[in-house]
């Protein structure tokens, strides 16, 4: 068996944005791969003709979209030296391509009916040579910088004669990862984010021949597909929290009928088939499971201790899947009334590793009882382990049935892993979701450590002597937190956390909404602001803490570990800091190959020292080439 270490990620393949064509012959997938000689990602779009298993491969591409009829494909290639994105066509029976445009950027592309019209969502700025100036809010977004006066673009595109037929202005930017806009017949749908919280409300358009009309004025619903007759609807008709649950409804030009509000868990996403079917994925209680709602019955698609992380369906009802679980990537499955699984790129590799499955528990912590999770090392009998603590993000994350590569690292290192699902968390009803608000940090972090006490009942061979807690975003602040509040912990890593929430709220591009909503109104008077930061508690720290953070977060950014660094050294309390150059939020898992080694090998060699070898200091620049000796990083 191999050994498990910070180069590791980058044997496996990495599969993503799934879909199947119309007639339910092809699926499409990209399969991306870390390379540690050049430091940058290989994307392929790989089509898989479902009868035969021929595939055919696009090579440096990206977002793979079937035309209705099968015939042709669209992918988005990065030119690199340009600093912008190619749209390509692709002749799916000859295999030739050609480029049809040049874009800043493109955030989705979507067929027209006829196979032959495009909608292109992309963005426009300023781009002023000196300046960025605004009069709106926010300034700057997570994975987009400085918004520049961002508008998004809707551009309506002829594939064959190349010609742009429409452009639709938006006058505010686009929300990473939330949909634009979709095809609804012959016409488009598109969701209008309002300035005042434009994670939580919306308008909504239909446009036709050149004109656009309003449907839906402030709801907190948007428009996420579309058969042609039936437009699916995500969210909900007006939220008075942003944390509260997403639900699927559909309007069928008239009105509006809810579809699952009554399974009370939160909904990811959903697609409807031609004959108005509903697939839908829902997270429960550390599972993201597939569903089909057909005539009112739920059938279940995936129904399992896992995590589908994307689909698509076909217009008869066949649906191509991307599923993994704690010990498994994900891999493409294709479900036809049974489900089969159509790719195994990570299993050869896995094969060669030892991972270890979670184990559950359940415990009781105040009021509620709740989901836990451990790993369990290779140990002697008589022997005792160590013990690494994991905080989610959220405070509505989730922790579960899927694969999380820093767990089997560190567990195959020798330590328990540990991790709970504290109330606040998603997988649950609403009211767990949003009893967290304006409490962050209380009975949330109790459930923490309740969970940790029954975890130590579970297994005596956990050194309660030698415990480290880590985590990123909220949990980042948790692990902020937990180093003043307690003092089981011998030491932490706090990633891209909160340790002033003020600063947080005036700072942070969500600031002015989440934060509002996470700790509290009237900020610059509310005590929650101070009474709920660990800057205001940095006293109490007695463990050695390193603060991990990237320098492009605008979520929760940097002044927040270097406010909390700096007061620390002040107090004459050990801690460590190492500021990534490149990165946004997502840094842990989107920043480059050489970026993810060297944060791998830090959280390895920060955990072996404090909680192994007892060893006093931490020279980064040390550990780190020792690294660069040691290969490509």
């Amino acid at each position: 068996m191999s050994e498990w270490d910070e180069k590791t990620f980058a044997k496996f393949a990495y599969l993503g944005d799934v879909r199947i064509s119309r007639d339910g012959k092809q699926v499409a997938y990209v399969m991306t791969k870390a390379n540690l000689k050049t430091d940058k990602y290989d994307s392929t779009i790989i089509i898989e003709g479902l009868k035969n298993g021929e595939r055919k491969f696009i090579e440096n591409a990206t977002m793979p979209r079937f035309s209705p009829d099968g015939n042709k494909m669209t992918i988005a290639r990065l030119n690199e030296e340009k600093k912008i994105t190619e749209l390509w066509l692709y002749d799916l029976r000859s295999m030739s391509g050609k480029k049809i445009g040049e874009y800043e950027s493109i955030m989705d592309v979507q067929w027209g009916p006829d196979s032959r019209r495009i909608l292109i969502t992309g963005f426009k700025r300023r781009g002023d040579e000196h300046l960025y100036f605004e009069d709106k809010t926010p300034v700057w977004f997570d994975m987009k910088g400085f918004l520049d006066g961002e508008k998004t673009m809707l551009q309506l595109i002829d594939t064959e004669s190349e010609e742009i037929i429409d452009t639709i202005t938006i006058e505010s930017f686009a929300l990473p990862y939330f949909n634009v806009a979709v095809w609804h017949g012959d016409k488009v749908v598109y969701n209008v984010p309002k300035e005042e919280n434009p994670y939580k409300l919306f308008d909504i358009f239909i446009y036709e021949d050149g004109k656009s009309e309003k449907i839906f004025e402030n709801v907190s619903f948007r428009a996420v597909d579309s058969n042609g007759e039936f437009l699916l609807l995500l969210g909900k008709p007006k939220k008075e929290k942003l944390s509260e649950h997403d639900y699927i409804y559909l309007w069928d030009g008239k009105e509006v009928k809810p579809l699952t509000e009554r399974f009370i868990y939160n909904n990811w996403n959903g697609k409807l088939d031609a004959k108005g079917n509903l697939y839908f994925t829902m997270a429960k209680e550390g599972r993201v499971n597939l569903y089909k709602l057909k005539n009112d019955k739920l059938i279940p698609i995936v129904d399992e201790n896992a995590w589908v992380m994307g689909f698509d369906v076909s217009d008869d009802g066949k649906v191509v899947l991307l599923k993994q679980t704690d010990t498994k990537l994900s891999e493409v499955f294709l479900w036809d009334g049974k489900l089969k699984q159509i790719t195994d790129y990570n299993g050869p590799i896995l094969a060669k590793l030892k991972t270890r499955p979670i184990k559950h528990f359940r415990f009781k912590s105040l009021d509620l009882e709740l989901d836990g999770w451990y790993i369990k090392p290779d140990i002697k009998e008589g022997e005792k382990a160590p013990v690494i603590v994991f905080v989610h993000g959220g405070p509505k994350g989730m922790y579960g049935y899927y694969f999380k590569y820093e767990m089997q690292l560190m567990a195959d290192k020798g330590y328990y892993i540990v991790f709970v699902n504290p109330r606040g968390s998603n997988g649950y009803d609403e009211d767990f979701a949003l009893r967290v608000l304006e409490r962050t940090g209380l009975e949330d972090f109790q459930d923490i450590m309740n969970g940790i006490e029954e975890f130590f009942k579970l297994e005596p061979q956990a050194d309660r002597e030698r415990v480290g807690i880590t985590g990123i975003s909220y949990g980042g602040f948790m692990t902020n937190w937990a180093l003043t509040q307690s003092d089981l912990f011998k030491a932490g890593i706090s990633e891209n956390g909160i340790s002033y929430w003020l600063t947080s709220y005036a700072f942070s591009d969500i600031g002015l909404w989440f934060d509002k909503e996470v700790i509290g109104e009237n900020p610059l008077e509310n005590e929650n602001y101070r009474k709920l930061s660990p800057l205001f508690h940095a006293q109490n720290v007695k463990a050695p803490i390193l603060i991990i953070h990237s320098l492009e977060d605008y979520r929760c950014p940097l002044d927040q570990s270097v406010m909390f660094y700096h007061v620390l050294k002040d107090l004459g309390k050990e801690a460590y800091i190492a500021i990534f150059k490149r990165g946004a939020h997502g840094h842990s898992i989107r920043g480059s190959p050489r970026h993810r080694a060297k944060r791998y090998k830090l959280f390895m060699e920060f955990f072996e020292r404090k909680l192994k070898k007892y060893e006093e200091g931490f020279d980064i620049e040390k550990i780190l080439k020792e690294e660069k000796k040691e290969g490509e990083v």
